[in-house]
């Protein structure tokens, strides 16, 4: 059965800075943080693989889970008194906190493992714990292997059968700048978007409020094709579901993701050795497998066979990176307009 999208069965897709509810900071023992993961995949398997890795060093990491833009907008909302110590995000919520003051430099002397990572995972304000690549995950046996975003509002095969989210999702926000270019616009023009939205409102099968709702639809058979990372497919794969995953024609946005330690954390040196067992050969091993399947950024690990069916190193290099700065300028208002759209 396909969810077809009305008036009064859309679950809006959207997340706002404004709107991201405060959560007041978490009492902490003498050798503990609370580290920000993204809810779903993530967050178990930071709470089963990198919390337990860190522990051997001493660290209770209570892993708290939240999307990155509302891990933003918390710390936004609670300055000078951070609700975590850690942070678990992308190029544009890294520059929204730099920008805010809200992150630490790093001293990469006190990280064991730095010298592992691949140079592009070493950064000023910590390390990259792997890259995500994304595209579209999509049921093969009940739909065709699309040939990019534009082609799921074009082609009938995929009428009513995908899910969008709206601007809070990283992988949704990269698929619309793409669908924009498509379309003559861009990341400075998302009008072209919202123009094809209103016209083809009837045609999306959902609007889903997550990522982790798109899958959940999609277990359920709701909807046969989604906006996902490679790591998504993996997971739904690992749980006996039909589930492949198509490189848009017009390039798959890749975005690294980010651990950050917050100004004002209360124990730096559980911070640093969360870092640390985060990029550990043995945590980038486990994570590098099913069900999550995330590419490493630790030199010492390779591709497994589960990546490589998705993503080599040649095909990394080829990804498309987003202009974060264009996105960060204009997000907010996109959120809006979609919310707008979407609503009529």
């Amino acid at each position: 059965m396909t969810l077809r999208l009305n008036r009064r069965n859309f679950v809006l897709g959207s997340t706002t800075l404004l709107a991201a509810p405060f959560i007041p900071k978490l009492a902490r023992a003498s050798n503990s943080i609370v580290a920000a993961a993204f809810p779903g995949t993530w967050e178990d398997a930071f709470r089963s693989i990198v919390a337990p890795i860190a522990a051997q060093s001493g660290v209770d990491v209570t892993i708290a889970p939240a999307l990155a833009q509302d891990q933003v907008g918390r710390m936004m909302a609670s300055a000078g008194s951070p609700p975590y110590d850690a942070l678990l995000v992308s190029p544009g919520q890294t520059a929204m906190l730099e920008e805010a003051g809200l992150i630490e430099e790093i001293d990469p002397s006190r990280l064991e493992n730095w010298d592992l990572l691949i140079e592009s995972a070493k950064t000023p304000f910590g390390p990259h714990v792997t890259v995500e690549v994304n595209g579209i995950a999509y049921n093969p046996e009940t739909v065709p292997t699309p040939s990019g975003y534009l082609d799921l509002f074009e082609n009938p095969a995929f009428e009513g059968r995908a899910a969008w989210i709206g601007f809070g999702s990283n992988t949704a926000t990269m698929a619309w700048v793409e669908l924009a270019k498509l379309l003559g616009g861009g990341a400075d023009n998302m009008q072209p978007v919202f123009d094809l939205l209103a016209e083809k409102i009837d045609w999306i099968g959902a609007i889903a409020n997550s990522g982790n709702a798109q899958q959940t639809m999609y277990q359920q058979g709701e909807i046969d094709v989604f906006m996902a990372s490679t790591g998504n497919v993996a997971r739904l794969r690992s749980l006996g579901l039909p589930c492949n995953f198509a490189h848009p024609q017009s390039g798959s946005p890749a975005i690294p993701v980010a651990i950050h330690m917050t100004k004002g954390a209360s124990n730096p040196d559980a911070v640093y050795a969360y870092m640390d067992a985060a990029i550990s050969t043995a945590a980038q091993s486990q994570l590098a497998e099913p069900p999550t399947g995330y590419v490493p950024t630790n030199s010492e690990v390779p591709f497994t066979d589960l990546i490589r069916e998705f993503v080599t190193p040649e095909t990394l290099a080829n990804a498309v990176y987003p202009d974060w700065a264009a996105i960060n300028r204009n997000r907010a208002e996109w959120t809006a307009e979609f919310d707008r759209v979407v609503a009529l």
